[in-house]
């Protein structure tokens, strides 16, 4: 009797847990969000896209193909009319040669996208986002709002965007899409302009009609907006989409943007915040933030005059990344394919040398949250993150540069790390604890062993796993 009267109540507990967990999630779906940022903001970033912490930007277009000095070629030759590219044009193309033409050599011809996932799988990333349509207007994808000037109807004569979309989910990535809201040169745009942006043609016709077109075709889960500067967020009618993109739409629960939705947003509203073309803070701030930049220092998209000295080299690539980071932010990493569709050798490089890296010493970065502060203040070279199993934190100290040999070997000498009896010190990867001693007045001095180069756990930048911190 008394074990059929404990199977009953046990019954009833996991009913009424049951019963609890399906209100709750009844009254998550039950949340409308306005079209008003308070009420927008309000919504909390979906939790894969700050444990993801790194992706992959792709910068491609028509602009591709004269493939020099970037994306924005178009406007610096016509509106500017910037020196380098005139005698660019007339250098090697004909005198009545319109940037329109360019887009029939835009052929994608060695596009492979499967190739293209399985590069950006082994890089480390856990995003994708495609530029689906720069400032030019052309768009990757077959849209019925931009006839004639996309890449179905003229150049690959294919779904550039459909086809990666689905080659980057087989690779279990999250798939994004970025989307200009202005157009360089759209007579409709233009026409907005000159009414001082009190009339909303360009917008009611082009923009946002693009805008639930790729969200209910591809269901991105990131929706990268730009191009946003020129007219406030009314103009744009951002917030009624975005208020349909987070109750109404088909990745409603997933999705993610950024705060690119008019001249008066940035850094103030939206999912995350990208403020700036690579922007860093140097330091933790509150709201989620992501660092795009690009593998070309001077340039977003693929450029023929590029030189070897423009390119980060991983070292280089692997400080951005523990700086942002540690400061709490994602870093969105871009490179630019080519017009006939390759990811050139040196970008591969550099991305599977992220990917070695991270094969390693991945643990310091995904999942994981900013520590007190980010910066070692005495070897400022040594970046923080940290995790918690609930029960006791771990402290992950990336260090960029390997100790200097002194008398007494190779010392790393940090001040934030508070020791206690109980502290243990190890390098991922690495199968030996270290050994440490606490500095007068707080710190730690961490004793590198020699470690025959063969043994290195990686070439570049290291990390050391800190357990039972005092002040972890």
């Amino acid at each position: 009797m008394i074990r059929d009267r404990e199977k009953t109540m046990a019954c009833v507990y996991s009913m009424s847990t049951f019963l609890a967990i399906i209100s709750i999630l009844t009254l998550a779906n039950a949340v409308k969000y306005e079209p008003n940022w308070k009420s927008l903001d309000s919504r909390p970033l979906p939790s894969w896209y700050d444990s993801s912490k790194i992706g992959i930007f792709l910068h491609w277009g028509v602009f591709s193909v004269p493939a020099f000095d970037g994306a924005w070629f178009w406007f610096y030759w016509r509106t500017q009319k910037a020196k380098k590219y005139v005698d660019f044009m007339k250098k090697n193309y004909p005198p009545n040669f319109t940037y329109a033409d360019f887009a029939k050599n835009f052929r994608a011809e060695f596009y492979d996208p499967d190739e293209w996932a399985n590069i950006f799988s082994a890089s480390g990333a856990r995003y994708v986002v495609l530029v689906s349509k720069h400032h030019e207007g052309f768009t990757l994808w077959p849209s019925k709002y931009s006839w004639n000037w996309n890449a179905k109807d003229v150049g690959p004569n294919r779904d550039l965007v459909g086809d990666l979309a689905t080659a980057v989910r087989k690779k279990s990535l999250h798939f994004g899409m970025y989307h200009s809201l202005f157009e360089f040169y759209n007579p409709l745009y233009l026409q907005d302009k000159a009414n001082h942006f009190k009339t909303q043609t360009f917008v009611e016709n082009k923009a946002m009609p693009e805008l639930y077109e790729i969200v209910n075709k591809y269901k991105p889960e990131v929706i990268w907006s730009d191009g946003d500067w020129e007219a406030k967020d009314t103009y744009w009618n951002s917030t009624n989409f975005l208020a349909w993109l987070y109750n109404e739409s088909p990745v409603k629960d997933t999705v993610v943007t950024n705060d690119r939705w008019g001249s008066n947003t940035r850094c103030k509203h939206g999912g995350f915040w990208n403020c700036n073309d690579r922007f860093n803070p140097g330091k933790i701030i509150a709201h989620k933030w992501e660092n795009c930049m690009t593998v070309d220092k001077q340039a977003w998209a693929y450029r023929r005059d590029v030189d070897l000295n423009d390119f980060y080299t991983i070292e280089e690539l692997l400080g951005v990344l523990a700086e942002t980071i540690s400061c709490g932010g994602n870093l969105l990493l871009n490179v630019g394919p080519t017009a006939d569709g390759r990811i050139v050798p040196i970008f591969e490089e550099r991305l599977r040398q992220m990917g070695k890296w991270l094969e390693v010493n991945g643990e310091a970065i995904y999942d994981s949250k900013p520590w007190f502060k980010p910066q070692d203040n005495v070897t400022e070279s040594t970046w923080y993150t940290t995790k918690s199993d609930g029960k006791s934190k771990t402290v992950y100290a990336i260090v960029l540069n390997w100790p200097k040999e002194s008398a007494n070997g190779y010392i790393l000498s940090l001040g934030l790390p508070q020791p206690t009896t109980g502290t243990t010190v190890k390098m991922l990867g690495y199968e030996n604890y270290f050994n440490y001693k606490p500095l007068q007045g707080g710190g730690i001095n961490i004793d590198f062993p020699v470690i025959p180069f063969k043994k290195l756990p990686t070439t570049w930048a290291w990390v050391l796993k800190i357990e039972g911190l005092k002040n972890a």
